[in-house]
């Protein structure tokens, strides 16, 4: 893997994504406007919300009847009951709660805000709808890589990516939460550096790497940019799974 150049493109005219639309239609004729045709080791990155929303991934928080620790919460965060109800639902556990924060273990093993469960750009005409992350965000991608690779025979790879802050530095940057056709993390343990020195702990996050780099073209408000495709990236392709990049909890020292 010696690429020195990298191409992002951001697929324009996305429409308004609503409950059981094709994300891969939707996909392909974005890149037909873009005048872009999939090779084999592309990598398409797809936001989390449009794939919650395509797979009916919503909830409204007023439906909701809050237990009594969603009420604790509430007055311990700032929060409404009912939105903290739709947080818990979806959590594994609690790992932090303050004024203003409801940090969890969303159920595929997330540790982030509020499990993840967002209310912006899910739906114009409601303030209680709330999308929730993809139930299994791996097989999402895997069925749209499947899918893209039916309808254009291109060998490619799939990352869904999601907004997280992170435990020691300001500022949230693009994850990813769901993968297909890349190893999200690239061992470099055993390699040598420019003066032959051996690699001993040397792991990078490359998912999280492309997940990030194209967040940048998608934005956070209203950019309406959630489709973003890449050409030149080094990666290692084969079956992978999100949950590989999860640090596990006894050597989490902010847990």
């Amino acid at each position: 893997m010696n690429q020195t150049q990298l191409v992002l493109t951001a697929l324009r005219d996305i429409p308004l994504i609503h409950p059981g639309d094709d994300l891969a239609a939707i996909i392909l004729a974005g890149l037909a406007r873009a005048e872009l045709t999939l090779q084999d080791r592309d990598v398409l990155v797809i936001a989390q919300k449009i794939v919650s929303k395509a797979e009916g991934r919503l909830v409204h928080w007023r439906d909701l009847t809050p237990s009594p620790q969603a009420f604790e919460l509430a007055a311990l965060t700032g929060k409404h009951p009912g939105h903290v109800q739709a947080i818990l639902n979806d959590s594994r556990s609690i790992v932090r709660a303050a004024h203003g924060v409801l940090i969890t273990e969303q159920r595929a093993g997330w540790i982030c805000a509020n499990t993840g469960v967002d209310h912006s750009n899910v739906d114009g005409e409601s303030d209680d709808c709330l999308a929730l992350l993809p139930e299994d965000a791996d097989g999402s991608a895997r069925r749209l890589r499947q899918q893209l690779k039916e309808a254009t025979g291109a060998d490619i790879a799939i990352v869904i990516n999601d907004t997280h802050g992170r435990a020691w530095r300001m500022g949230a940057v693009g994850v990813a939460i769901g993968v297909a056709g890349i190893k999200p993390v690239t061992d470099l343990r055993g390699h040598p550096d420019l003066f032959g020195m051996t690699l001993r702990s040397s792991e990078v996050g490359t998912a999280d790497e492309i997940a990030s780099a194209a967040s940048l073209l998608m934005g956070q408000t209203d950019e309406g940019r959630p489709i973003v495709h890449l050409r030149g990236v080094p990666f290692l392709a084969g079956e992978g799974r999100a949950a590989e990049m999860v640090r596990p909890a006894q050597l989490d020292l902010f847990r």
